[in-house]
């Protein structure tokens, strides 16, 4: 499917840039379809005690205000997976149950309503205790995500292949998609992770190549907010970019609702998905006319409640301000004598004078309009 990619309505598309997604078929996780032609979700998972029932909950809210489409649940006991049935009924996404090392936690987070159940073949034990997790993802409709990870390959392949390579993860993950596909299961999803950016591309597409299932994209362990942002940005950009992946969740040592932050920003960047506002900024000079670098930031945090797609662009002089006004829907571009100029869907709207109101309060005061206008019209089209 061809994903045409522009920065806002009065631009015309652009052919070249265009990202070809792979063909996958769709399975569903719960109410949101993944694979296909549905948009590419993103997930995060929780860090609380499952068995903190509240504390749980409260962290799946925020993970979903902040956007996440799908949220996975830790259940490496019998009492996390009893904690399920009083967690999903309190919240909206579809929850996964990862389960680590014993199936019989898979049969029971089925029972308690998950939506999907995560699995890692090397960790989880033979085909028989795979087959009564299957038969748990079938009785109570659950999807399945195969999970294969370069830390935890089997023995035998560890073996034959002498150390974690795309190869081995590729054989590790044939060898479940067939079990799975000989019990007549095929309402699954596939992950390929590896820490090592280079293991995992390859590795994602050599199992691309191989199959068409959905494929679930993330680089593991990448590590804190920054070095894992850059480790998962060149990753999984590198893999969307392609054309490969149809949900991804990026691994952070930091709170969970940034994952979701950074999940979003990649998609955002390469045009797959938009939510919120798109600031287009530029790192400041001696030329700037304002304080770029923290107005940004302010209103960074003043527009994160704001969900519906737009670009705004915040630069601190006329050398490339109106250059990149003319292509977001809101643009303020710093003038001489403490005179910006404000720029409405790329034409020249008004000026604004630093002293005559908050340059910042008037932004958040037009995005906040043009997010009304947006979604009016939004709902205006789907009335018709």
């Amino acid at each position: 499917m061809g994903v045409a990619m522009k920065n806002n309505d009065h631009n015309s598309l652009r052919p070249w840039r265009m990202i070809e997604r792979r063909k996958s078929r769709q399975i569903m996780v719960g109410d949101v379809p993944v694979g296909g032609d549905a948009p590419i979700t993103v997930q995060s998972m929780t860090n609380t005690l499952t068995t903190d029932i509240q504390a749980t909950i409260k962290q799946i809210r925020d993970l979903e205000i902040a956007g996440a489409d799908i949220v996975r649940v830790s259940c490496p006991d019998e009492d996390s997976s009893a904690a399920l049935k009083h967690i999903i009924p309190e919240v909206t996404v579809p929850i996964v149950a990862d389960i680590h090392f014993h199936y019989k936690r898979g049969i029971e987070a089925a029972q308690n309503g998950a939506a999907c159940l995560r699995i890692n073949p090397g960790n989880i034990g033979s085909e028989d205790r795979v087959r009564e997790v299957i038969k748990a993802a079938k009785d109570y409709n659950c999807s399945i995500r195969i999970g294969v990870n370069a830390g935890s390959l089997e023995r035998d392949l560890l073996e034959k292949y002498g150390e974690p390579c795309p190869d081995a993860m590729l054989e590790s993950a044939l060898r479940h998609i067939q079990i799975l596909e000989d019990n007549d299961f095929f309402n699954f999803k596939i992950s390929c992770k590896a820490s090592d950016v280079f293991m995992a591309v390859a590795a994602y597409q050599l199992l691309a190549d191989a199959c068409d299932y959905p494929l679930h994209l993330g680089i593991t362990e990448a590590g804190g907010l920054r070095g894992g942002t850059v480790k998962s940005s060149i990753g999984i950009g590198n893999m969307l970019w392609s054309g490969i992946g149809d949900t991804i969740r990026v691994s952070l040592s930091a709170d969970p609702v940034e994952e979701i932050k950074v999940g979003f920003d990649i998609l955002k960047s390469l045009g797959l998905r938009h939510r919120g506002v798109n600031v287009i900024s530029c790192p400041s000079c001696a030329r700037q006319q304002f304080d770029v670098i923290k107005t940004v930031e302010t209103l960074e945090a003043r527009l994160a409640h704001i969900t519906t797609p737009m670009t705004l662009s915040i630069i601190g002089c006329v050398v490339n301000g109106p250059g990149e006004a003319l292509m977001t829907d809101i643009g303020l571009t710093g003038g001489g004598n403490g005179v910006h100029q404000i720029y409405l869907g790329g034409d020249k709207s008004h000026r604004l004078n630093s002293g005559d109101q908050s340059v910042i309060d008037h932004i958040v005061e037009l995005v906040e309009d043009k997010a009304k206008q947006l979604e009016a019209e939004k709902n205006q089209k789907e009335a018709a």
